[in-house]
C-alpha cells in the first residue's frame, strides 16, 4: 500500500510496510508539473507487466517495483487491484506510477486538484 500527499509543489508517495523491500522504494517525489493526471483503474492489473528490473510479481498476491514494457518504465506497487491508481508522468524516470491505495477516489481528486492548482 501507499500513501500519497502533496507537499509544496511535489507529489509525495510513500511506500509501507513490506512492500517497501518488494518494491526496493520506500518514497518518490515528483515535482507536479510532471504531473499528467490520475485515475482509478481496477483494470490495470490485466495489462502486460513486462520485464522485471528490480522488483516482485507473484500473480494474484503483489506487483511492485520497476517494470519495463514497450520503451516505458512503470512503477508498480500493487496487491489488490480495486484499490489502484494509475498516475501519468512527464519528463520522469518513470511514465506511470501504478500503486494500491486507501481511497482510491480521494487520491484521484487530491492529485487532480493539485494538478489544476499548480497550472495556475
Amino acid at each position: 500500500m501507499a500513501k500519497v500527499r502533496i507537499d509544496n509543489d511535489s507529489l509525495i508517495v510513500e511506500i509501507e510496510g513490506l512492500d517497501k523491500l518488494w518494491a526496493l522504494k520506500s518514497r518518490l517525489a515528483i515535482p507536479l508539473l510532471n504531473v499528467r493526471g490520475a485515475t482509478a483503474d481496477p483494470g490495470v492489473i490485466k495489462e502486460p507487466k513486462g520485464i522485471r528490473a528490480p522488483g516482485a510479481h507473484l500473480p494474484g498476491v503483489i506487483i511492485a517495483g520497476t517494470f519495463h514494457v514497450d520503451g516505458e518504465r512503470i512503477f508498480w506497487d500493487v496487491r489488490d487491484p480495486a484499490k489502484a491508481v494509475v498516475i501519468q508522468l512527464r519528463d520522469e524516470r518513470y511514465t506511470r506510477l501504478i500503486i494500491q491505495v486507501a481511497d482510491p477516489r480521494a487520491t484521484v481528486a487530491l492529485v487532480e486538484h493539485a494538478i489544476a492548482r499548480s497550472t495556475t
